[in-house]
């Protein structure tokens, strides 16, 4: 089946102008135009956009994103540095993680205070709190 550019829009929860910057950037080379120069998406170039989209909310670059995709051009002979691309992503992607469980503890933490302080009626049960330790 073919799509627009709209119908791939709406599908991927993206904007028209986003898949338009993406082709412009080369992320797309696997799409068909018509000889108007409409853009033809079939079902599987769905599994593309997947995964860019997946690689740009992972935070990579535009740049890296098109990297990788030339890469997938190329065949079977870049397998193995396209695997390191998702390595080195995992560990990005990890790092992160890891940033984010500890700004979870803060929030947590807080969330804990103020549960006590709203019983309370006041924050001052904190610093009694700390007096007694």
């Amino acid at each position: 089946m073919n799509y627009t550019i709209r119908q791939v829009a709406e599908k991927m929860g993206v904007t028209v102008p986003t898949l338009r910057y993406y082709d412009k950037e080369g992320l797309l080379p696997f799409v068909d135009r018509k000889p108007n120069g409409t853009r033809v998406f079939k079902d599987e170039d769905f599994q593309r956009l997947d995964i860019i989209t997946c690689m740009k909310n992972s935070g990579m670059s535009i740049k890296d994103i098109k990297r990788y995709m030339d890469l997938c051009e190329e065949g079977d002979s870049t397998l193995k540095e396209r695997m390191d691309i998702f390595l080195e992503r995992k560990e990005d992607v990890q790092k992160q993680m890891e940033e984010l469980n500890k700004v979870m503890e803060t929030i947590i933490h807080k969330i804990g205070y103020y549960e006590t302080a709203i019983e309370a009626g006041t924050e001052a049960i904190h610093r009694h709190q700390k007096d007694q330790d």
